[in-house]
């Protein structure tokens, strides 16, 4: 059984998150997008929480379903800010729990932090280290999952405050962590270059904050089970069997894969940053850092190598990016949406277009919307690389004759 999930997500309670975020319409747009499981997001927010004991029921598991079927599995992000090393530290993690029971207690020792009120994310001047012995103490079964890992403000190997290794900032309780998320700034061909994350299963996870289709499972995780449940999911992390591989956007799609500063407009590539010495050439002040640069850093091993573990991976845009840029209008127009739901009515849902719907069936669509869509496929969309919380930019293509492949990827397989 193929699940394509998305669980790494935020709910309405959120800090910059849609107000209209709620579980029917995450279902709604999960199935319109082709997942088959999502986080719940959040569920140590007093609101949030009600709404998720409300809304759905344990039916497997660990597996918590809504009225009209679809699954969620139990999920929540933290956010800590503390000194390590003479350093100070910000690091985020999402957190997996396996039934309501282990989430009241997660929620109760989160209180004994402090707020938990305020924000979805709430944060926490606590080391990972602390917060991961006393997780494990309360659960054997809850698995915490370094969120959106080199990031810069806040990712364990981010260049603001982060660690060259998750044995640096875990110590002793790296026995515990089996996984790391990739955010949107890295793949895993960037990871591979760094040996000592071998160990350490590759997830990816949308983080969105809003259900709109160009944000749910942008990036998502794929396994094979043979049952959905919460422990099939964990046994297929901690073990790398029955994980398949993820879904990837290009990096360059993310907020933080080069370098520079919002304010000044200025974005540059790790050589050109390393020339500058780190500073920005308009206001004098230090770049952000992002995740090429930073990647470049720490690895250990050169451009292209995999290792022998080393999971698939498909690369591609969302859909409603590939029409905003063929028809020069924004990703959120009456335009891509029109064009967009004309386009899943006919077929089985995004996932099924972008990867698997032969070219000659894709007729309808105008030819340059079916060549971006194959090209898509193929993995050879340009973007203009995102810098200090800025997307990274799809470049217009013109009409070019692309290959037509019979076969797509046969649903993940």
């Amino acid at each position: 059984m193929k699940i394509i999930s998305d669980l790494h997500i935020h709910g309405k309670y959120s800090r910059a998150c849609s107000k209209n975020l709620s579980f029917s319409n995450l279902e709604k747009y999960a199935r319109i997008k082709g997942l088959h499981l999502m986080g719940t997001g959040d569920f140590s927010h007093p609101k949030w929480g009600k709404e998720i004991k409300n809304d759905l029921v344990e039916k497997e598991k660990g597996i918590y379903r809504t009225k009209t079927g679809f699954p969620f599995l139990l999920t929540n992000e933290i956010s800590l800010m503390y000194s390590q090393g003479g350093k100070g530290r910000r690091v985020h993690l999402v957190l997996f729990a396996p039934n309501l029971g282990v989430v009241d207690q997660i929620t109760d020792y989160l209180k004994s932090l402090g707020r938990i009120d305020y924000d979805g994310r709430p944060i926490f001047g606590r080391s990972v280290m602390e917060v991961t012995e006393s997780l494990k103490a309360i659960s054997k079964d809850i698995e915490i999952i370094p969120a959106h890992a080199w990031t810069p403000w806040f990712g364990i190997l981010g260049s603001k405050g982060g660690f060259d290794s998750l044995e640096e900032g875990f110590g002793d309780q790296i026995k515990h962590i089996h996984a790391l998320e990739t955010g949107l700034s890295s793949d895993p061909p960037m990871n591979w270059r760094v040996s000592s994350l071998d160990k350490f299963a590759l997830l990816s996870f949308s983080d969105l904050h809003s259900f709109w289709p160009w944000r749910i499972g942008r990036e998502a995780t794929i396994f094979d089970l043979k049952k959905l449940s919460y422990a099939n999911i964990i046994k297929a992390i901690r073990s790398k069997k029955g994980l398949v591989g993820t879904v990837e956007v290009d990096p360059a799609y993310g907020k933080y894969h080069w370098d520079g500063h919002r304010n000044c407009n200025i974005i540059m590539n790790p050589k050109q940053t390393k020339k500058a010495k780190g500073i920005c050439p308009k206001c004098k002040r230090a770049l952000t850092i992002g995740v090429e640069y930073r990647v470049e850093e720490v690895a250990d091993r050169p451009i292209g190598v995999k290792p022998k573990e080393g999971k698939k991976f498909w690369k591609m845009l969302p859909l409603s990016e590939l029409i905003s840029v063929v028809y020069n209008v924004g990703v959120g127009s009456k335009t891509v949406e029109g064009i967009y739901n004309k386009m899943i009515k006919k077929f089985e849902n995004e996932f099924d277009i972008l990867l698997n719907v032969e070219k000659n069936k894709l007729s309808d669509a105008n030819e340059k919307l079916t060549n971006i869509i194959i090209k898509n496929r193929e993995g050879k969309i340009k973007v203009d690389p995102g810098y200090d919380g800025v997307y990274g930019k799809l470049k217009d293509i013109e009409k070019t004759k692309v290959k037509n492949r019979q076969k797509g990827l046969g649903d993940f397989g």
